[in-house]
């Protein structure tokens, strides 16, 4: 029984089976409870982003608006079919989406290469549909890239920190890589929710392998 639960949780839909969704988008926070920054677009001119999934969104929105050089951080779904769906939705699996950060981030402050380091040593990419005991499409690891330029660095990336995994005897690499879609925000609760709730469940955490970026 829980194999079967635990394979229906981890088996990726098709958009023919995916929940409708609905036409309304998630109401958006005016700024964000850190530091105040507007989470929506359009952002002041000469900012990039990019949109991160490395299991709960809470700790990895956390560890993001915490690097320098980052502007501002919003929990989202991304990577799946369902248009504007919620929390509930995302986790039954029925709408193809994974937990993500979309990180908007200062290129004169911190490099793609800088966000791509975080982003490798601060989950497991080799677990599949899971992140240590969270389990489920929603969990995946995947870097959804905005132009030619983010996509040819994420996968450089990969490449780079599969070595460096093989090398320390770890598994393959299962991260997403692709240009991104449609990215909806999520709910008010879940927005910067380590700073709302300090004592609160933080899932993230790194698989002891450096990160060092490819030459060139």
């Amino acid at each position: 029984m829980l194999a079967s639960l635990l394979g229906q949780k981890t088996r990726m839909i098709t958009a023919d089976d995916a929940l409708p969704g609905r036409a309304t988008p998630m109401p958006v926070p005016a700024a964000h409870f850190v530091n105040g920054r507007p989470m929506a677009p359009p952002y002041p001119e000469g900012l990039a982003w990019v949109d991160f999934g490395l299991g709960c969104f809470w700790g990895a929105e956390r560890r993001f608006w915490q690097t320098p050089g980052v502007w501002v951080t919003a929990a989202g779904y991304a990577g799946g079919f369902t248009p504007n769906p919620d929390y509930r939705e995302v986790c039954s699996g029925r709408t193809g989406h994974t937990e993500v950060v979309r990180v908007v981030f200062d290129p004169a402050e911190i490099d793609f290469a800088g966000l791509l380091k975080v982003f490798w040593e601060s989950h497991d990419p080799t677990q599949g549909m899971r992140q240590g005991g969270d389990v489920g499409t929603q969990y995946r690891s995947a870097i959804y890239t905005y132009g030619e330029t983010q996509q040819a660095e994420a996968e450089a990336s990969a490449a780079a920190y599969q070595q460096a995994l093989r090398a320390a005897g770890r598994g393959e690499i299962t991260t997403e890589i692709r240009p991104a879609g449609a990215f909806y925000f999520a709910e008010d609760y879940h927005q910067q929710y380590l700073a709302k709730n300090p004592g609160g469940y933080c899932g993230i955490g790194g698989c002891g392998v450096d990160y060092v970026a490819p030459a060139g």
